[in-house]
This record gives structure tokens, sequence and C-alpha cells, in this order.
């Protein structure tokens, strides 16, 4: 059983190696740290990829995902800044959280 195991294990570095990480000298150490970067490097946006990295720790995967797909959907001609677009659908999507919370709780 461990045998099986071990030989489907990956490195991180083959998980991530399309980010080149080692050319950047960057160290990572968790998941979150690797989705932030992978969203950074999606939305061409290299020099916010702090924002990404704490976006992917603090928002629930499902969350960042859906406004993922949502700029992947898009058509490339169309979008000028894939990054404000997906920060747009982001905030978009949490006021729709907060106005269905809000309305839940005036129904209790």
């Amino acid at each position: 059983m461990l045998k099986i195991l071990a030989t489907n294990l990956k490195k991180l570095s083959d998980l991530f190696g399309d980010l080149d990480l080692e050319k950047r000298g960057k160290y990572i150490s968790k998941e979150f740290q690797a989705y932030g970067l992978m969203l950074a490097k999606e939305l061409n946006d290299w020099k916010n990829k702090s924002l990404y990295i704490r976006l992917a720790k603090m928002t629930p995967r499902v969350t960042l995902d859906k406004a993922r797909y949502f700029v992947k959907d898009q058509p490339k001609g169309q979008v000028r800044n894939r990054a404000s677009l997906f920060m747009w659908k982001l905030k978009k999507m949490k006021e729709e959280l907060k106005e269905k919370t809000v309305a839940e709780k005036k129904k209790s």
C-alpha cells in the first residue's frame, strides 16, 4: 500500500513547473501560495502577486474559481485588463453574497 502511494506523489516543482519559480528565486511551502502565483500568471499581473496569494489564503476557493473562470470565458480580444475584470467579478460576487446573507437575516 505504501509503495503505491509513494509512486503517485509528485514534487511541487513538477506540478507548478510552468510558473518558472526557480528563476524567480521563490519558495513555496503552502498550497495557497502556489494557487496565488498561478492566478497572477493567468491574469498576467506579477506586480500584484502578493495580493493573489492573500486572496487565495483568505477567500473561499470556490469564489476565486468562479471569478477565474468568468475571466477565462471572455474572448481575449475584448478584455484589456484581465486582472481588473477578475477583481471586478470578485467584488460583485462578494456583494451578492453579502446581500443574500442580509436578506436571510431579515427573514429570521
